[in-house]
């Protein structure tokens, strides 16, 4: 593997262009309307109850929070910051708050094929419908025992919603599902993969050889 190709750890500056690309390739896979350009970085509409929508910060600093903060008026709207949660709290106006279980990392990875195999006593579905690939990895009953998902953005892949039922977790299942992914948007020309992954996910990928790129700190309004 070239690390030399994946972009160093950057805190609290990111890339813009990679922060772009993994914001536009989680809307498509979640199927939400196209990032909207605001002059501190971009709002995604999302539409849940518990997250109405979501402004991905580009800058990092305590002017760039409060004037997209000042904005929101709608409660569980979320602000998305790539800096330390600390850091982040002190910049935050009245009547929000860090989110640390949803603060997590920007994750990147050189994609290359690996035709992994599943384990024994699973099978395993792979589909394309408008350009995101879905992974569904089943049990012998036919019960699903892992899912992800992938974005392919020109050279760019989005994994998203890699999961494992806690029943069949420690069997080699989301690094089935991983590899399966990278091998599907390797053939459809992406060489580098993009994720956001919490501190548990972050250990599994690791182990797949993705780099953190940078922290992601989550705040919420909720006066």
């Amino acid at each position: 593997m070239d690390d030399s190709r994946l972009p160093a750890p950057a805190h609290p500056a990111a890339d813009h262009g990679l922060i772009r690309t993994w914001v536009t390739g989680w809307a498509l896979s979640r199927g939400t309307p196209a990032p909207v350009e605001h002059p501190w970085g971009l709002y995604m509409e999302i539409g849940d109850k518990l997250l109405v929508g979501r402004h991905v910060l580009l800058h990092a600093d305590a002017a760039t929070v409060r004037e997209a903060a000042a904005v929101v008026t709608v409660p569980e709207t979320w602000l998305m910051v790539f800096a330390e949660p600390e850091q982040v709290a002190s910049w935050l106006p009245p009547d929000w708050e860090v989110d640390h279980a949803e603060t997590g990392h920007l994750m990147a990875a050189d994609l290359r094929t690996s035709d992994p195999v599943p384990p024994d006593g699973y099978t395993r579905t792979v589909e394309t419908r408008d350009r995101v690939t879905y992974v569904q990895v089943h049990d012998a009953t036919g019960e699903p025992a892992a899912c992800g998902q992938t974005a392919v953005l020109g050279d760019a892949a989005v994994m998203d919603r890699i999961h494992t039922e806690e029943a069949h977790r420690r069997r080699g299942l989301g690094r089935l599902v991983m590899r399966t992914l990278a091998d599907s948007a390797v053939a459809a020309g992406a060489t580098l993969g993009l994720l956001g992954a919490t501190p548990q996910g972050r250990a599994l990928y690791e182990t797949l050889e993705w780099r953190a790129h940078t922290i992601l700190t989550e705040c919420v309004y909720r006066p």
